[in-house]
């Protein structure tokens, strides 16, 4: 079995986002790292290898991004992945969820996996659909929030969270699966992983190295187009009450929740 790991670059959880008004597209000038919604799916893969039910013969993490998004490639390799592949060409900027899920597509294809795993979202876009557009480009089948799989007999049975509950569900090779953080606890990789991982083999691609033409991607390929940003309006000086007489204090709290019908 083949496994291919789809990561992404995101900007750190400690550096506050913001749009760029130029281009209406986050801003990525900042520190950057590993979206950690997708070391789940690393460590899925490298649960499904080490719990002996499948001969899982590579995992590959693969990535669509800038120069930069090598570093976020190095850190799945610590983690666990053997290699990576990264998409890397001008011409991908400011694709949106639908030719982003094209392109990524296309170097899947080329890596003719059996088994496709990512996290259920990235920690900037958070829009929860990139899997089911590479599974449709792919024509194989997807599942999305993922907490639980197993292997037996080339087939997955999984259990996914639903509304009310959880679903179980078998699924053919070759799939695609988004995984949900519920599903493991990620390990820490060893400083002997992490400084040997720039060494582990790194496949880069232009576009046109997969199939890809300029039109099919950027902001000439995307479906969506963001017209207008507006910042959130500014919230309200919040009411203090000041502690001069407790039993008072505790009659203006308990009135000011009733009137908002909090209790």
């Amino acid at each position: 079995m083949k496994i291919c790991c789809l990561v992404k670059e995101v900007p750190d959880a400690a550096v506050q986002k913001r749009i760029d008004p130029s281009t209406k597209r986050l801003d990525r000038s900042g520190e950057k790292n590993l979206n950690p919604f997708d070391t789940h799916a690393i460590e899925a893969a490298m649960q499904i290898r080490e719990g002996g039910k499948a001969e899982v013969e590579e995992v590959v993490a693969v990535t669509m991004g800038p120069d930069s998004a090598v570093r976020a490639l190095h850190k799945a390799v610590a983690l666990g992945a053997d290699r990576s592949a990264h998409l890397s060409d001008d011409a991908l900027a400011g694709s949106d969820v639908c030719a982003t899920g094209f392109a990524l597509a296309k170097v899947l294809e080329k890596e003719s996996p059996d088994l496709v795993l990512l996290g259920q979202q990235s920690d900037d876009g958070e829009c929860y659909t990139i899997g089911a557009v590479v599974a449709d480009h792919l024509k194989m089948p997807s599942l999305t929030q993922v907490i639980k799989i197993d292997v037996a007999d080339g087939k997955l049975r999984c259990e996914r969270q639903a509304e009310y509950g959880y679903d179980t569900v078998d699924v053919e090779l070759p799939a695609v699966i988004s995984v949900g953080d519920a599903i493991n606890e990620p390990r820490y990789p060893s400083l002997k992983a992490i400084m040997g991982a720039k060494k582990k083999p790194l496949d880069t691609h232009a576009t046109g190295d997969v199939g890809i033409e300029a039109s099919q991607v950027g902001e000439q390929g995307s479906r969506t187009t963001v017209l207008e940003i507006n910042p959130p309006p500014a919230k309200e000086a919040g009411e203090i009450i000041e502690d001069e007489d407790t039993n008072e204090t505790v009659e203006k709290v308990v009135a000011w929740l009733e009137e908002r019908k909090l209790i």
